[in-house]
């Protein structure tokens, strides 16, 4: 299901402002796709000037990654967000959409972003908003139920960001159909993380 919808994302849906966003703020070097998918975002990374490494943690992905490469630069592997097979301070940026939030643990995928950054590198990270339907995959946790999606709001994502060594340089969010820029415009970063279906931080290594 994720193949067959990822290019239409990173074109024109929901993830069409990544890649801009993202050059805004980090414009050259090795750069880490964590949570790659299927590679089409990797790819655009290596369209826009990036050496691009992606990983995900399905071997299936991994694969039609690799299917997808063709004499590009651009490497994948299988691995654990939270357990990264990458030497210490072996990137210069890392890139992680819509997969820090599927972590059981969420700080250790952040510690291991970290790690493997050099001193100032910079992270791209989408997370999932209070609006995404995604998050009907953590509804069952109410009954004490096992789920496989972590909760986690933009405002907490940036709080454990900065209480463990990062800089918070800038965000924006990706709203629904239904809502338009006059909507958010006069409103503070709290309200506008309340109304995302995805807020995209950068945040930098100190």
């Amino acid at each position: 299901m994720w193949n067959s919808k990822s290019r239409e994302m990173w074109d024109d849906g929901s993830r069409c402002t990544i890649i801009p966003f993202l050059t805004k703020h980090i414009t050259k070097g090795k750069v880490a796709d964590l949570g790659c998918g299927d590679g089409y975002g990797s790819y655009l990374l290596y369209k826009a000037g990036f050496d691009v490494t992606g990983l995900d943690l399905s071997e299936d992905m991994v694969a039609r990654a690799n299917e997808r490469v063709n004499g590009e630069r651009i490497s994948f592997v299988q691995g654990d967000l939270t357990d990264l097979p990458f030497k210490d301070e072996s990137f210069d940026a890392a890139m992680a959409i819509n997969s820090l939030e599927w972590t059981e643990v969420p700080y250790k995928g952040l510690e291991e972003m970290k790690r493997i950054l050099k001193p100032g590198g910079r992270l791209c990270v989408g997370l999932l908003g209070p609006t995404a339907m995604p998050r009907i995959n953590s509804y069952r946790r109410v009954y004490g139920e096992e789920v496989i999606c972590n909760t986690m709001m933009p405002w907490e994502l940036q709080k454990m960001a900065e209480e463990t060594g990062w800089t918070c340089v800038d965000g924006q969010g990706v709203y629904k159909r239904g809502v338009k820029d006059h909507h958010v415009a006069e409103l503070d970063e709290e309200l506008k993380q309340a109304l995302t279906f995805m807020w995209i931080f950068i945040f930098e290594k100190q």
